[in-house]
C-alpha cells in the first residue's frame, strides 16, 4: 500500500461498536450532520485535509480533484472551497485557471491561514514544467475572497534541488511556512522545505542523504513544529527497514531519524505512518495505515514518548481498518480520527469516527452507513471554534437511480466539547500580533495569555487582533466575552 497520496485519492472509489484494547463498550450518544455535499465544481472525492476557520466565521479547504477545470481527465484540477456555518458550499477558485496549469493543480492539502488573514496553500503538481511534463507543484496565496497570487514554481530548473511534489504546510512560529516534498531534492528522495510569505524558499533537508536513504524517503504530509520548537514528520519509505520513519528536526537543520517502522505489513509496531499531531502532553501522536498486533495490517495508533520512546495504543481490526487521515486534537485532550473500514463487518466500506485518550483507550462514535450521510473518509478532521468536529468523506451525498452517488459530503460530529479560541500562529515571541478566531466575541472585555493581560482589538464577531505581551509564558489564551470565558485549543507556545 505504499501510494502516494495522491494515488490514494484517486483510487479510493449508528451502530454502537466500540472497541478499547479489544473490550466492547457502548459509547454515549453523538449527533451526526451532514451539511452539504460535493457537486464535482465545488470539489470531488472530499477535501484535501482538514478544514480550517477563516477570520469571517466561515471553513476553507481544498479539494484534490473537481473543480470548474478539467485538464485531461475528468476529474477536474482541483479547487478551494468555502463553507458558511449555516452549510452553504461554494468554490472560491479552481486550479489550472492560468494558461498550461501555470498556477497549479491536485492540491493535496488545503490551505491555512496566516497572521495577515489570507490563506497560504502549495498544489501538488502544475507550475513549471522543468522537471515533469505535469509541472512539480506550486506556493500560493489566496484572498477570502478568492483573489489568487503565485509565489513560488516548484523545479524552475531540472534538476529539483528544492523538491518536487509539494503535499502541504503549516505556519511556523517565525512566521514563516514549513512543508515537505514527496520527490525531487539533491537525493531525489524529497525535501524539508522552509518558505517565506512572498516566496523565498530555502531547502532544510534532502531525504536519502545517507546511504540506502536511511535517513528516509518520500514524505508524504508536512511536519508539524512542536512546543519545542522541533519539526516532526514522517516518511512512507526509507530507514533501516524500508518502511518509512519518524523524524525530528531541529530550527537550526539537525535532522534525528526517531523511530524505524516495521518492514512488514504485519509487524505491531504499525507500517506507512500518516500526520502527526501534539497531544496536550507534549508527547506526539500518529497512525499507521497498516501493521497492528493482529498481524492483518489494519493499522496504528501510536505515541512518541518526550524521551523518543515508541508506544503502540491501539492496533485497529478489520471492523475499523486503515486509519489514512491521522489524528485531531479536541479541547477535551482527546484525539479523533477516521477510519475507512466499514465499522460493521458487512463490507460496505462505510468508515468510522473514532476517540482515542492519550492513554489509549478507544472509543467508536459513528459508523458511516447511509449514501446521504457520505462514505469513505480519508481526510483530517478539524474542530471548529463552536466545539463540533468537522470532517469531509470521499464519497456519497445523494442517492441517485441506479444507486449510490455523490462527490462527497461535508459533516459535523457533536461529542459534547465546549466552544474555544484558537490563535493564529499558535507560537510565537513576546510582542508577535495574533489572531484569535472564536464566535460571540463583539463585547470582549479580556485577552490574556497563560494569565496575563494582553493588548487586543476586537475586529468583527468572529476574530480578535491580539499582541503577545510581555511576562507571557506558554499556556492557554484565554476571552472574556459576554457570555463568557472561552479557552484556547491547542495552548499558545511563547517561543524566543
Amino acid at each position: 500500500m505504499k501510494n502516494s497520496k495522491l494515488q490514494l485519492t484517486l483510487g479510493l472509489a449508528l451502530a454502537c461498536v466500540v472497541f478499547s484494547f479489544g473490550l466492547a463498550v457502548c459509547a454515549t450518544a453523538q449527533t451526526y450532520a451532514n451539511l452539504d455535499y460535493f457537486n464535482k465544481q465545488d470539489g470531488w472525492d472530499g477535501a484535501a485535509g482538514p478544514l480550517i476557520q477563516g477570520t469571517d466565521g466561515n471553513f476553507y479547504g481544498a479539494t484534490v480533484v473537481g473543480g470548474a477545470n478539467v485538464v485531461g481527465y475528468v476529474f477536474g484540477a482541483g479547487n478551494v472551497f468555502q463553507l458558511s456555518p449555516a452549510g452553504e458550499l461554494r468554490s472560491i477558485y479552481s486550479f489550472c485557471s492560468q494558461p498550461n496549469c501555470a498556477d497549479g493543480q491536485y492540491p493535496l492539502l488545503g490551505p491555512v491561514l496566516a497572521s495577515d488573514e489570507h490563506l497560504y496553500g502549495v498544489a501538488s503538481v502544475g507550475g513549471s514544467y522543468a522537471g515533469s511534463i505535469y509541472g512539480s507543484g506550486t506556493f500560493y496565496k489566496l484572498t477570502l475572497g478568492g483573489e489568487f497570487t503565485l509565489l513560488y514554481t516548484f523545479c524552475p530548473t531540472s534538476p529539483c534541488t528544492d523538491g518536487s511534489g509539494p503535499n502541504g504546510i503549516i505556519l511556523g512560529s517565525d512566521g514563516n511556512f514549513y512543508g515537505a516534498t514527496a520527490a525531487g531534492g539533491a537525493f531525489s528522495g524529497g525535501t524539508i522545505f522552509r518558505i517565506s510569505s512572498t516566496g523565498k524558499l530555502t531547502v532544510l533537508h534532502s531525504f536519502c542523504s545517507l546511504s540506502n536513504c536511511k535517513d528516509g524517503k518520500e514524505p508524504n504530509y508536512a511536519p508539524i513544529q512542536a512546543s519545542n520548537g522541533n519539526f516532526y514528520g514522517t516518511t512512507m519509505e526509507g530507514g533501516t527497514t524500508g518502511s518509512g520513519v519518524v523524524y525530528e528536526l531541529t530550527p537550526s537543520g539537525i535532522y534525528t531519524v526517531v523511530h524505524n517502522f516495521c518492514s512488514l505489513a504485519g509487524c505491531a509496531d504499525g507500517s506507512e505512518p500518516t500526520t502527526l499531531v501534539q497531544g496536550t502532553d507534549g508527547n506526539i501522536f500518529g497512525t499507521t495505515v497498516g501493521g497492528g498486533s493482529d498481524g492483518y495490517g489494519w493499522g496504528t495508533v501510536f505515541e512518541i514518548t518526550s524521551t523518543n520512546q515508541y508506544v503502540v495504543l491501539d492496533s485497529f481490526d478489520i471492523l475499523r481498518a486503515h486509519p489514512f487521515a491521522g489524528l485531531a486534537l479536541a479541547n477535551d485532550g482527546n484525539l479523533y480520527g477516521t477510519t475507512t473500514g466499514d465499522g460493521t463487518g458487512s463490507g460496505i466500506n462505510g468508515g468510522t469516527i473514532y476517540e482515542v485518550t492519550p492513554q489509549g483507550r478507544y472509543t467508536q462514535l459513528y459508523t458511516f452507513s447511509e449514501c446521504k450521510g457520505g462514505y469513505n473518509p480519508s481526510a483530517p478532521l478539524f474542530q471548529g471554534t463552536d466545539g463540533l468536529i468537522y470532517g469531509t468523506t470521499g464519497y456519497g451525498g445523494y442517492v441517485s437511480p441506479d444507486g449510490c452517488g455523490g462527490y462527497g459530503t461535508i459533516f459535523t460530529l457533536a461529542n459534547g466539547l465546549s466552544p474555544l479560541v484558537q490563535s493564529v500562529p499558535v507560537a510565537g515571541p513576546v510582542g508577535q500580533s495574533v489572531i484569535i478566531l472564536g464566535n460571540g466575541l463583539t463585547g470582549s472585555t479580556s485577552v490574556t495569555f497563560n494569565g496575563v493581560e494582553a493588548a487586543f482589538t476586537v475586529q468583527s464577531d468572529t476574530y480578535i487582533k491580539a499582541t503577545v505581551p510581555t511576562g507571557a509564558t506558554s499556556g492557554t489564551v484565554s476571552v472574556v466575552t459576554p457570555s463568557g470565558t472561552l479557552n484556547s485549543n491547542p495552548q499558545f507556545v511563547v517561543s524566543k
